[in-house]
C-alpha cells in the first residue's frame, strides 16, 4: 500500500508531503496505481520548482518522496506553490477514490 502523508503547518497550509511504499496493484513496471502517485508527485514538486523558482527540499528513493516547501517560502511564490500543492492534494484524493484499496492519504499537523 502507498501511504501519502500531507504535512499541514497549524494554519492548514501545505509545508509539504511525503509519500512511502508500493501499490501492489500489478507487477513492477504495469503498476497503474504507483505510476499514477509518482507522475503527479514528481510532477508537483518539477511544477513547483519551474514555475515558482522555489527549491523544495526532497529526497527520493525507491518506493519513497520526501518534499518540503523551505520556510523562505512565505512570499507571492509560496501562495502559488499553496496551489499547486492543494492541487496535488485533488489528484491524489482522486486517485484514492479509485483506488483506494492501495493508497491511503492522511494529514499530519507538523
Amino acid at each position: 500500500m502507498i501511504i501519502v502523508s500531507i504535512l499541514r503547518r497549524n494554519d492548514n497550509g501545505i509545508a509539504g508531503f511525503e509519500v512511502e511504499g508500493h501499490a501492489g496493484y500489478a507487477k513492477a513496471g504495469e503498476d497503474i496505481v504507483c505510476a499514477g502517485v509518482s507522475a503527479v508527485t514528481v510532477g508537483t514538486v518539477n511544477s513547483i520548482e519551474a514555475l515558482t523558482g522555489i527549491v523544495m527540499d526532497s529526497r527520493m528513493k525507491n518506493g519513497f518522496l520526501s518534499a518540503n516547501l523551505p520556510n523562505a517560502a512565505q512570499t507571492e511564490a509560496g501562495e502559488q506553490a499553496q496551489l499547486l500543492l492543494a492541487s496535488l492534494v485533488v489528484m491524489l484524493k482522486s486517485i484514492e477514490e479509485s483506488y483506494g484499496k492501495y493508497i491511503q492519504i492522511q494529514d499530519v499537523i507538523i
